[in-house]
């Protein structure tokens, strides 16, 4: 730290004439603090003149009038007129400067003399305070004459000469000018002592390894001095870094980049070293590779020379950049050799690179023991060792394994530390995040978890099953015709899954047809409404790919290792210690890369047999080692062949777009260098590097090798809300206010929305063949998004998400259009519009799509996500009454969340409560704030010029006394009551602060939003000392006052459809109860918000304050679940890392900012702006870049359906016992008189009660299948809708029915008609008994006795007369009481006789007996007593049109999922709760789909007379109830499956 300094006042202060100068002397201090004191001085320069003085002598060290103590505290005497003398010295004891004589510390040798005012000595002790690393930050802190009165002359004066202390030896010294600027230009500054140590270690091996080579000789004449130049270089990189270098991929100083050039040239000198000695001391050629000796000295004294010459053009090779960093370099190392030669995945970071390429080679190590002991036994030609069918069996079940995993194990680190290291962290209850938890984290854990699981069964099976299939000499037996028909299936079933299907269900297939051959169900609908439906060829896809890559490739490898082992292990070829490492690795290679990326494998291995079987039969190395070198080689020829795409499509001279009036001048100059494009393009491929247009020119140049995820930085654009941002900024103006901002959550929303369906949906073909570094473009209408894959495991997907811009530029905008808008209305043909066939392209549509680089795989893909409406605050709160409505719906919501919160009794008996609301309990009391307004105020009194409590009691007690009566314990609510008072105490204070946030001026509308708003945003100010009783408990601010303003803000949303529907007390509770239960209102700040949209919330509320570019508006915005629509484009892979890294190359490097830069104009063929927008901030400009997302196919639902879910022991255990079940339930049904498993496993139910029956409040409930059902609704409940029994009762295929009272009769049947089964189609009549069919449905009318409405076709019977008599005489009373029916057919009743062994129960009606068989078999006899005493004047008979019929959902776009939320009224509802819960809002993620059966339970019939019965439209509604769900359909959208009985 810098030596204390003092200020004392000049021994010339006592002069006259002087008072006006002043000095400040500065004398030796630390290096590091060496510029507190420049700084300060310089600071304080006023009209005077700097005199720099060589001698400290002269210095004065008074320190008994000193200004500035130990302290840091200025003294009174500080603060004088005019100016003063002063002198700032370094007070340091002479024994501490004589024991730092040999101090290497810098020092600065100079004073200043400078003239200063008082009041600039602030600044001066704030700079002399001040941690010197902020000194570089601090450039504008100047006092405002300062800045007005600085002149060039005493700019020129304040340049201060600094020497620098360089010590030569202990006490010999010499002084080197220098100043702070000049030394950080000279020296790069290390933060830490391993920079050091690294640079020490690094300029040492960099001296020693040159050396070494010019010692051996390898430099002659002029190129010894050239690689000394090197030598230098390499150093002084180490004191001062190129910044910025050409290859650094972000802005500023970058740490990392200082080490690249020692590290290469240590590579470089290391790999010469090593291949001359190889050339000197290898003199027989043994290994031999397709005619080449790979240990040839003359081979490997060329690649010296090759290297030689590299490390000579190091100045070249680093100015244009076409070495990565260190990090980048091992990552992309790692990365390509752990794909090409292991057959690993694409890596998401170092650490992730390291450790798969550590995993590959332990798995490499385990096998080759295995195949190397194989290989030593004995091989004949009918016999393969069983140890080899051992290491077979494991190399697929390893394989498989770890093409199952993903390369990233942070995700398997942490599942790890869960499981043995649980975080036993407590939280924080009062921190507002701890109830935020992120559901992601552990979703993921939970699939690899399964996933681990699964492989623990799984590579078991495989491993025996593949180890029986080898030992069982299948692959030397059936030899060579195997063979063929393993070539012939791979053929033939690689060229339909990954070349006709993809192409049948693409947009323009073959670029040729106008629309897909093979179209989803989606495809016709204009707005989609539910999930995608799984097409035939869907499954077809996915069953083909299992088969693919689980048996036919496997087989394949097997089959290829039996035949060609022994070979590769001769001693003609690699031996047996390099044969045994090269099949098993090249083994390993195949099977990963099969299993992970089946995609282009077919293409590999037909084009491998045809190759090396007819054109160059003698060149084959053993067909496994063709197959392993020619999937290398494949990989870059599809490279080569993706950017020779992408250049012809950028630079073809019919649709090139120029951005500047450079890309016009480039564009001829590079037609004379296609052939070195093209050398440019192979070498490209080769090292896999991007290769980028100069500037978005046509001249291309090779760009530095990046791995697969491309961008080396972390980019992540994180959220701004309330958790990461100052309380200060918040309350002044959020900093994330903006649009861009506030709309990521949308596309962080998508990620998590992809991470749940996107691997799935890739193995499904909806988005055609993919590959690893594939880039899309998903597009709607208010959502760009590309998505980059990155890494392509065995049912797993990482990838990583840029959203751009809503409101985008006018390039992007051109670019969108291009993208969404249809070729199919093209007619043209060269200059001409002949038209074009039916079904196809026109010629100029055709060629134009076969000239970019991209293409439109599918329109319709869908996604679940948010669909977004924002309206004007300004035009709904326009007009005072507007304004009046918000208000009291704002008081009202205030009394609804302090009636119903649980603490209302504690803050009743509040002592301060009582204390601060003790003037309002007197009833003539009067608050006259002037923030009421008679305008927006309902109660406000015009007599008293306030808000009284008697006119607040007027328009509100009868809400408070509603509101109160819904409690549980209903507490006083008379007009003097402790509750009134308090409501009334916080409905004055919430108007209050609304004012006080307003300014005190409500009448203003722009004041008034703006109070709104801070209030929504839980901005209160308590400005009133009446309302200080509030400190008592903040809860009351928490959860009373912002949840009533923010749900007044969606009721008077809701007053707009329906003005005069909130009037009822009972519709506005009920309302404010359902709002509670669906609807997320919060701040778009608010971490809450982003958790609420995180966690799949149905709908959400937001009132925003958007200030961006000029713009001051507020927007309600409300957001709604729902399946969105979007087009998905492919985009060449190799466009896309082209245009990224000329991006960065620009930006970085060339340094150009220009915001209007030609490379980023719109290029429809390339979509350049929006490639280029997607760039990593601050390059490009997305408003969020989503970290790299892992997404497992085991999430997907639809696929689960097809290939069944994960395999583990959990669910092996569950899959036996319920078979047991099914079995048992079979069984028992089977040996009763006809029974079917349908009906014995349906588990029963009890039948549904009628629309209009009555139920008591004190309704008993009942146990019924092993779950139990309450019926009763509690106060207010006139309807008793059908309650569904607990849901895990019930087998999944068979949904519950519903249980009502026993003993209670609304039919007019006899419950002979009630227990027998018969089909409206058959018509049948059963003995001993009569029926009568309905009306237009020939439906039986049904009997709610307690007996449950069978299942068709069911004859599972048992005999009436096993009933003991009790029953017999309950069942013929029960016939008794029923009367006539309304059709005026007399029906016979009678109960059948005890011989009469034909009459008999269904079983599935066997468990409703259980109320009766209660009193003898022991059950509680008193649930069936509410019931039974009814008499049959008070049962109710069943209307013509109630019946009571199961139907079939056919069309799902019948379904009417909003009705119930209407605010018209245009239906009655048989029951209000039926209502709540019959739409959307109430099913949640669940959705009516295709082939579901249900039992209708109400009908609504367009002109009815009855108003319960009467559509609102000219169609037949059904009310259905499917499983425990309630659905409003159209009648022509089912099928009618017959009457319930």
């Amino acid at each position: 730290m810098c030596p204390q300094c003092v200020f004392s006042r000049s021994l010339q202060d006592g002069q006259q004439g002087q008072q006006c100068s002043c000095q400040v002397r500065v004398q030796s201090c630390p290096p590091s603090q060496a510029a507190v004191p420049g700084a300060s001085a310089s600071l304080l320069v006023r009209n005077g003149s700097v005199h720099l003085e060589a001698s400290h002598a002269t210095a004065s060290a008074v320190g008994g009038s000193s200004l500035h103590d130990e302290l840091g505290k200025f003294s009174s005497t500080l603060y004088e007129t005019g100016g003063c003398d002063m002198s700032l010295v370094n007070f340091e004891p002479a024994a501490r400067r004589a024991s730092n004589i040999c101090d290497t510390d810098s020092h600065v040798s100079s004073s200043t003399s400078v003239r200063f005012y008082p009041h600039d000595l602030i600044r001066l002790n704030r700079l002399l305070t001040m941690d010197t690393d902020l000194l570089e930050q601090q450039d504008i802190d100047l006092s405002p004459d300062l800045q007005d009165h600085m002149q060039p002359q005493e700019e020129a004066a304040q340049k201060v000469k600094q020497y620098y202390r360089f010590w030569i030896l202990p006490k010999l010294w010499i002084s080197i000018n220098f100043d702070r600027l000049t030394l950080l230009a000279l020296f790069d500054r290390n933060r830490e002592i391993l920079e050091n140590v690294l640079a020490v270690i690094l300029a040492i091996l960099v001296a020693f390894l040159g050396s070494v080579l010019l010692i051996e000789g390898f430099f002659k004449d002029i190129w010894v001095f050239q690689f000394c130049l090197v030598i230098a270089s390499c150093q002084y990189s180490l004191l001062k870094s190129v910044q910025p270098d050409s290859s650094s991929p972000r802005h500023g100083h970058n740490r990392i980049i200082a080490y690249s050039r020692p590290v290469y040239f240590c590579l470089c000198c290391g790999l010469i070293w090593l291949l001359d000695y190889g050339s000197r001391n290898i003199s027989t050629t043994r290994f031999r590779l397709y005619g080449m000796a790979f240990t040839n000295p003359l081979l490997l004294l060329s690649a010296r020379d090759l290297v030689i010459v590299f490390t000579l053009c190091f100045p070249i090779v680093f100015f244009i950049g076409l070495l990565p960093q260190v990090n980048t370099f091992v990552m992309y190392l790692c990365e390509q050799l752990d794909i090409h030669v292991f057959g690993g995945n694409a890596t998401t970071s170092l650490l992730a690179a390291l450790y798969s390429f550590i995993c590959s080679i332990v798995a490499v190590a385990l096998l080759y023991g295995l195949c190397y002991g194989a290989l030593k036994d004995s091989w004949d030609g009918q016999h393969i060792p069983v140890l080899f069918s051992i290491f077979c069996g494991l190399l697929v079940a390893i394989s498989y394994h770890l093409s199952r995993q993903s390369s990233d194990p942070s995700v398997l680190f942490s599942l790890v530390q869960s499981k043995f290291f649980p975080n036993s962290e407590d939280k924080n209850p009062e921190d507002p995040l701890s109830e935020v938890k992120d559901p992601l984290p552990e979703k993921l854990r939970n699939s690899v978890s399964e996933r681990l699981q699964s492989d623990l069964i799984v590579c078991i099976v495989i491993g025996v099953l593949y180890f029986a299939i080898h030992v069982s000499t299948v692959f030397t037996v059936l030899q060579p015709i195997l063979s063929y028909v393993l070539y012939a299936l791979v053929g033939t079933v690689g060229f339909v899954t990954h070349y006709v299907l993809p192409q049948l269900r693409k947009q323009l297939p073959w670029h040729c047809f106008s629309h897909p051959l093979l179209k989803t169900k989606e495809y016709h609908q204009f707005e989609v409404r539910n999930a995608a439906h799984v097409m035939w060829f869907e499954k077809l896809h996915i069953w083909l790919l299992f088969v693919e890559k689980n048996v036919i490739y496997p087989l394949i490898v097997l089959n290829e290792l039996s035949s060609s082992a022994k070979n590769i292990a001769s001693p003609k070829k690699l031996d047996t210690e390099l044969g045994a490492l090269m099949i098993t690795i090249a083994g390993l290679k195949l099977l990963r890369s099969s299993f992970s990326s089946p995609t282009c494998q077919y293409v590999t291995v037909i084009f491998t047999v045809l190759f090396f079987t007819f054109d160059y039969k003698s060149f084959t190395e053993t067909m496994l080692l063709d197959l392993f070198f020619m999937s290398i080689l494949f990989s870059k020829l599809w490279e080569l062949f993706y950017k020779l795409r992408f250049v012809y499509t950028y630079i073809a001279p019919w649709q090139i777009t120029w951005g500047s009036a450079f890309h016009a001048f480039a564009q001829p100059f590079a037609v004379p260098h296609s052939a070195m494009l093209f050398v440019q393009a192979i070498v490209s491929a080769f090292f896999s590097t991007p290769l980028n247009p100069f500037l978005g020119s046509a001249i291309f140049i090779t760009s530095y090798a990046r791995p697969v995820k491309f961008w080396e930085r972390d980019y992540n654009t994180k959220r701004v809300d309330h958790s990461n941002t100052r309380l200060a900024s918040q309350l002044d103006r959020n900093p994330g206010s903006d649009d861009n901002n506030l709309n990521s959550i949308f596309y962080e929303h998508l990620t998590r929305s992809l991470q749940h369906s996107l691997c799935g949906d890739l193995l499904l073909g909806r988005w055609g063949n993919y590959s690893t570094g594939d880039c899309f473009i998903l597009a709607s209408d208010y959502l760009n998004a590309l998505v980059h894959l990155i890494e392509i495991g065995n049912g797993l997907v990482t990838f990583q998400l840029r959203g751009l811009e809503f409101r985008g530029t006018y390039c992007q905008q051109r670019e969108v259009e291009a993208i969404t808008e249809g070729v199919e209305e093209d007619e043209g043909f060269c200059c001409c519009e002949p038209g074009h066939l039916p079904h196809m392209l026109s010629f100029n549509a055709a060629f134009g799509q076969r000239w970019l680089a991209w293409e439109v795989l599918v329109t319709k893909y869908v996604l679940e996500g948010y669909s977004i409406t924002d309206n004007s605050a300004a035009s709904m709160l326009q007009v005072f009454d507007l304004r009046k409505i918000l208000t009291t719906y704002y008081v009202k919501g205030i009394i609804y969340y302090v009636t119903t919160s649980p603490k209302l009794e504690e803050w009743l008996a509040n002592e301060t409560m009582q204390e601060g609301l003790r003037l309002c309990t007197d009833r003539n009391y009067v608050d006259v704030d002037p923030t009421f307004n008679p305008n927006i105020d309902e109660d406000y009194d015009h007599r008293l010029a306030g808000i009284s409590r008697e006119s607040f009691c007027m328009i509100y007690l009868n809400w408070i006394e509603y509101c109160c009566s819904r409690r549980e314990k209903p507490l006083d609510s008379s007009k003097d009551s402790p509750l009134v008072t308090l409501c009334y105490g916080l409905c004055v204070l919430g108007r209050r602060a609304l004012g006080t946030a307003s300014h005190h001026m409500s009448s203003n509308l722009e004041s008034f939003l703006y109070g709104l708003h801070a209030l929504f945003k839980g901005d209160f100010r308590i400005s009133s000392i009446r309302d200080e009783w509030i400190f008592a408990d903040m809860e009351l601010l928490r959860k009373v006052v912002v949840p009533g303003i923010r749900m007044s803000l969606k009721l008077h949303q809701d007053h707009f459809t329906s003005p005069d529907e909130y009037d009822d007390p009972s519709v506005l509770y009920e309302a404010i109860t359902t709002h509670e239960e669906n609807l997320v209102i919060a701040h778009e700040g608010d971490p809450a918000w982003r958790s609420a949209v995180l966690s799949n919330s149905p709908s959400l509320l937001a009132l925003r304050h958007v200030m961006d570019d000029g713009t001051n508006e507020y927007k309600i915005i409300m957001l709604n679940k729902r399946y969105l629509s979007f087009r998905v484009i492919k985009v060449n892979k190799e466009c896309v890392r082209g245009l990224w890294a000329g991006q960065q190359q620009e930006l970085v490097f060339l340094r150009n900012r220009n915001p209007e830069r030609g490379s980023i104009q719109n290029a429809k063929q390339a979509l350049r702006n929006m490639i280029n927008s997607s760039c990593d901030q601050p390059i490009g400009y997305p408003i969020y870049v989503s970290p790299l997302t892992t997404s497992y196919s085991d999430s997907h639902e639809q696929l689960k359906d097809i290939l069944g879910g994960a395999i583990s022991l959990g669910n092996i255990r569950n899959f036996i016992v319920s078979t047991w079940h099914r079995l048992r339930k079979g069984c028992g049904a089977g040996c009763n008189s006809g029974g079917n498993i349908e009906d014995s496993d349906a588990g029963g139910g009890a039948s549904c009660t009628s629309n209009n029956a009555t139920i008591n409040e004190s309704q008993s409930s009942m146990s019924q299948g092993g779950g139990n059902a309450t019926t009763g609704q509690g106060p207010g409940a006139v309807q008793h809708p059908p309650v569904a029994a607990h849901p895990t009762t019930f087998p999944a295929a068979h949904p519950p029915t519903h249980p009502s009272t026993l003993g209670t009769s609304h039919s007019s049947h006899s419950v002979q008609s009630s227990l027998v089964r018969h089909s409206p189609a058959r018509a049948s009549v059963a003995s001993h008994s009569s029926y009568c069919y309905g009306s237009r449905h020939s439906s039986l009318r049904t009997s709610t006795t307690g007996f449950v409405p069978c299942r068709r076709s069911s004859t599972s019977q048992i005999s009436l007369r096993n009933l003991p008599s009790s029953i017999q005489s309950r069942l013929s009373m029960v016939n008794q009481m029923e009367p006539t029916g309304q059709t005026g057919v007399s029906v016979q009743h009678g109960l059948p006789s005890s011989s009469s062994s034909s009459q008999s129960i269904p079983a599935c009606k066997q468990h409703a007996l259980v109320g009766f068989l209660g009193t003898e078999g022991g059950s509680n006899a008193a649930e069936t007593q509410s019931g039974g005493s009814a008499s049959p004047a008070n049962q109710m008979q069943a209307k013509k049109d109630d019946v009571i019929y199961r139907i079939q959902l056919m069309d799902p776009s019948q379904v009417l999922e909003g009705i119930n939320v209407s605010k018209r009224k245009e239906l009655q509802w048989p029951d209000e709760v039926i209502r709540l819960k019959a739409g959307r809002n109430s099913w949640k993620d669940w959705s009516p789909q295709e082939g579901m059966e249900g039992h209708v339970i109400h009908r609504w019939v367009p002109c009815s007379r009855d108003p319960s019965s009467r559509s609102h439209i000219d169609k037949t509604i059904l009310l259905v109830q499917i499983e425990d769900k309630y659905v409003a359909v159209v009648e022509t959208g089912v099928l009618e499956l017959g009457a319930e009985v």
